[in-house]
């Protein structure tokens, strides 16, 4: 009868343990590796737009949100965005992606934006964000701040073609004394507002050293497109921490170059090129 009654009061204990358990669950947290750019809001709903950075930037952004209603998230809303730069004498957007779920995620949202210039007093860009909840559509739209950059991390240009291309550094971002995986976009101008990927390119890559007679480095892999994301990948070799110029050269998939010139004794720079340092 004891050992009976030592089991009932067990279980009960054990009982209480899990329930006091369940009730001091966190809630998840999602965006902590990431830092909050700016809330868009309206009177029902707030949207919350992290990087990781903190800011937009000239150029490629990954950009991260998610949508609430009080303190709820909202976990299956349809949403599309549109960025557009507000010139003095016209508009005109640049290139971005669809917005998908971030997988292995409950509540964010996940997408891109390349920036091909930045903002100033006259000029700045809009972020228009729609989407749907329970079949009901919304708009929140807000002017956003893209500063211009230390580094040249986009290059805007026509190519011999009479094509106008964008060709933006995605990695790397935190460089190293490696040879480091290296990535870009590479997107043409169809008109004012669709910039999409082109395909079957190739940008051939030459890091030079300005500061130490323009020395290069070894084990360098131009960058190919890849069926995985349709962006370019390559490697970057990286000998030493400094200032690197990255030379570029746009090849088309017939291997003509489009913009973009050799490295020689005579040119010590190509006239597009991304800057990196570390």
């Amino acid at each position: 009868m004891k050992l009976l009654k030592y089991f009932s009061l067990l279980a009960i204990a054990l009982l209480f343990s899990c329930s006091s358990d369940d009730d001091n669950i966190l809630p998840i947290n999602e965006t902590e590796d990431l830092i909050l750019v700016k809330n868009f809001e309206n009177n029902q709903h707030k949207i919350s737009i992290y990087t990781q950075t903190g800011m937009f930037e000239l150029g490629y952004n990954k950009i991260y949100f998610q949508i609430k209603i009080g303190d709820t998230f909202i976990d299956n809303a349809q949403v599309s965005w549109k960025p557009i730069m507000h010139m003095m004498n016209m508009s005109h957007s640049c290139p971005y992606s669809a917005i998908t779920r971030k997988p292995n995620t409950e509540t964010l949202y996940e997408g891109y934006i390349v920036f091909q210039m930045p903002g100033n007093d006259q000029e700045h860009w809009e972020l228009s964000v729609d989407y749907t909840v329970d079949g009901e559509e919304f708009t929140l739209s807000e002017t956003i701040q893209v500063p211009p950059s230390t580094k040249k991390r986009v290059n805007v240009f026509t190519g011999s073609d009479e094509v106008r291309y964008i060709v933006a550094l995605i990695e790397p971002t935190d460089s190293k004394v490696a040879v480091n995986d290296m990535s870009a976009g590479i997107f043409r101008m169809e008109n004012m507002m669709n910039f999409p990927i082109v395909d079957d390119y190739t940008l051939k890559i030459d890091p030079r050293m300005p500061g130490m007679g323009n020395h290069s480095s070894p084990n360098n892999q131009h960058l190919t497109q890849s069926n995985s994301d349709q962006f370019y990948h390559g490697k970057l070799s990286l000998t030493m921490t400094g200032y690197w110029k990255i030379n570029l050269q746009l090849l088309n998939a017939q291997d003509e170059v489009l913009k973009g010139e050799e490295v020689t004794e005579t040119n010590v720079s190509s006239s597009i090129y991304f800057e990196i340092e570390f």
